[in-house]
């Protein structure tokens, strides 16, 4: 593998590279759950709505598999993200 002059980033919320995503194919991890858990692709601000897709599609293209074939990882709440003042405003209200 070559070492790119300019990094394609894959995950722009956790700045993780098409070169690390490669590393950890060539390691041998296989699904997309061991992958997002080793490098946080996926559980940033925008919980994965650009890298995923990118991910399943560099993952079918490395098994030969047709990319609904591929488990996609849940997704955990929050879907989008929330201001802590919420929470904040709600333990004002409930002291009152």
């Amino acid at each position: 593998m070559r070492k790119r002059a300019n990094p394609i980033i894959v995950c722009r919320c956790e700045d993780v590279t098409l070169d690390e995503v490669e590393k950890i194919l060539e390691k041998g991890y296989r699904d997309l759950e061991s992958i997002k858990r080793l490098l946080r692709v996926g559980m940033g601000p925008c919980q994965g709505r650009t890298c995923i897709p990118l991910l399943i599609r560099l993952l079918a293209r490395r098994l030969k598999k047709d990319p609904e074939e591929l488990l996609i990882p849940p997704s955990r709440p929050p879907l989008t993200p929330i201001p802590i003042r919420l929470f904040v405003e709600d333990e004002k209200r409930a002291e009152d």
